[in-house]
């Protein structure tokens, strides 16, 4: 699936501007990761772009989420990869992400919106004015973003063998080359 396609189905299904934001942003971590890591960009960027797909259908029903996402993406052929990452980045599936892929679209899920959380009490409300030091500050605070799982993006360092910092300051500079499509 080439990406105009991918970002045409993610339009058919997501509505809310914010939630198709959030899965830009996971779609251009996972491309600098895949770079960091030596992998298919094409493959993991189209994971990142398509791994919530399912959200607004399932968004009353979490434990359908991604379960239906990857299903979606079955029948349209996508790569089986992609479909288990998507599936298994839904940590109340209770599903160990087995391939790099997988790993790191679970890591990057919520870490991106702890990324934009810390953006948005900026007084500047600009990403390009977050630090990875801001950000590793904000994670220590579990009040802030509640949303973001600290637990499960701390699990880049058994699962992707990438220290916080690096994991954090890699995922910040990919939102960053893409801030006119976050609008942030």
């Amino acid at each position: 699936m080439q990406r105009q396609e991918a970002i045409n189905l993610l339009e058919e299904n997501l509505k809310n501007r914010n939630l198709i934001k959030h899965c830009l942003a996971v779609e251009a971590a996972m491309i600098a990761l895949a770079r960091h890591f030596s992998e298919d960009g094409e493959q993991w960027a189209l994971c990142g772009l398509l791994h919530d797909i399912d959200y607004e259908k399932t968004k009353d029903n979490p434990t359908e989420h991604s379960k239906i996402g990857a299903e979606m993406l079955r029948e349209k052929g996508i790569d089986s990869e992609i479909c288990d990452a998507v599936l298994t980045h839904n940590e109340i599936h209770g599903i160990e992400p087995q391939t790099l892929m997988a790993k790191a679209v679970y890591c990057l899920d919520p870490l991106t919106g702890l990324i934009v959380a810390a953006t948005l009490v900026l007084p500047t409300k600009k990403l390009n004015d977050l630090s990875a030091e801001s950000v590793l500050k904000r994670f220590k605070e579990p009040a802030f973003a509640r949303g973001a799982n600290r637990e499960i993006i701390k699990k880049c360092k058994t699962l992707l063998d990438t220290n916080l910092e690096e994991f954090v300051r890699i995922t910040l500079q990919a939102m960053q080359s893409i801030v006119s499509e976050l609008g942030l």
